[in-house]
């Protein structure tokens, strides 16, 4: 009868009965400096694993490999969370909660009794005094926040997610009427030479950190099927007009925008001027709308999106028609 081969013990995963020579340095007796050099070559940054040495990743060669990582972390992550489509919510970091905006006046307006001379104080309260105007629009996103994230309940996997800036003012308005009836939102937050800190209202897991303006941008679009832009500055108007372009050029399929506010929209930018200026044709004046009310903007979003034959939800009205891929490519 053949002997039965006797199977050795499995090896452990980690641990050895015996150290490879490798794991203990040369012997202080052979060579009384070769732990000081091995030290030396320890410390060295060329020992440094790549994918650990901060250094190395910071110079010019890699920032093929930035761009790649700060596209995939947050992909990554978004679709751990299953956050399929989003709506993108822009406007100012300035425009507080009315109450905010209250005190501030109030402070100012205190200091200028003081000093009834000091004409900075004067203009100062008077911008604040604008603010203090525009205070509601924060309500009127909280609200926008809200409605979205309710039309999520009954969904099972096809998350529409508020995404924002990550910021104060309008953005945290948005992320916390999400927060308000516990839906998950997003934060695209940006690395600043200076410290900031993101809103309290973004669910904690889906607030990144961008190295790359160019791929948060991206990533504010992948997923959009609207863009909301309430009044602001410099970063509204560079977002807002960046996806105008976008649809008006048909590189990415068109999405609502809606601007909220016609008023501070109007005076802000005159895209009448500009269609009479024949700079841009009129079609395009009709790639966007103007809306007052979180409901009036919610109603038409889905409004457009039935009328394009992408609902933005699936309803009994729209028999469950799905909402065409992502809009940028």
């Amino acid at each position: 009868m053949r002997k039965v081969a006797e199977i050795p013990t499995p090896a452990h995963p980690d641990r050895r009965r015996d150290a490879l020579p490798w794991q203990r340095p040369k012997a202080v007796e052979e060579d009384p400096e070769a732990m000081q050099r091995v030290q030396a070559i320890l410390k060295s940054p060329s020992y440094l694993p790549a994918d650990t040495d901060t250094g190395f990743l910071a110079e010019n060669d890699l920032r093929g490999v930035r761009l790649q990582i700060d596209y995939l972390k947050p992909e990554l992550l978004l679709r751990d969370h299953e956050i399929e489509q989003s709506i993108v919510v822009f406007g100012s970091t300035r425009i507080a909660e009315p109450a905010a905006a209250f005190r501030k006046v109030e402070e100012l307006r205190a200091l200028l009794e003081i000093d009834q001379n000091n004409g900075e104080l004067r203009r100062r309260l008077a911008v604040a005094e604008r603010i203090m105007a525009k205070s509601h629009y924060y309500e009127v996103a909280r609200e926008f926040g809200r409605l979205v994230a309710t039309a999520n309940e009954g969904t099972r996997k096809r998350h529409t997610a508020i995404v924002t800036g990550g910021g104060p003012g309008m953005m945290e308005a948005a992320n916390r009427g999400a927060f308000d009836v516990g839906a998950k939102s997003v934060g695209l937050n940006i690395c600043l030479p200076h410290e900031q800190y993101p809103n309290p209202y973004v669910t904690p897991g889906l607030c990144f950190s961008f190295h790359y303006f160019g791929m948060r941008k991206l990533h504010f679009l992948l997923r959009a099927k609207a863009l909301v832009a309430f009044p602001g500055g410099y970063g509204t108007l560079d977002e807002l007009f960046e996806v105008l372009t976008l649809i008006q050029t048909r590189k990415i399929k068109p999405i609502p925008v809606v601007l909220v506010g016609e008023a501070f929209w109007r005076r802000a930018v005159d895209i009448d001027f500009l269609v009479d200026e024949g700079v841009i044709d009129l079609e395009d004046r009709d790639l966007f709308w103007f809306a007052e009310t979180a409901e009036e903007v919610w109603d038409g979003i889905q409004r457009w999106h039935v009328a394009s034959g992408t609902p933005a939800y699936a309803t009994p009205a729209t028999n469950g028609i799905a909402l065409r891929q992502s809009s940028l490519d």
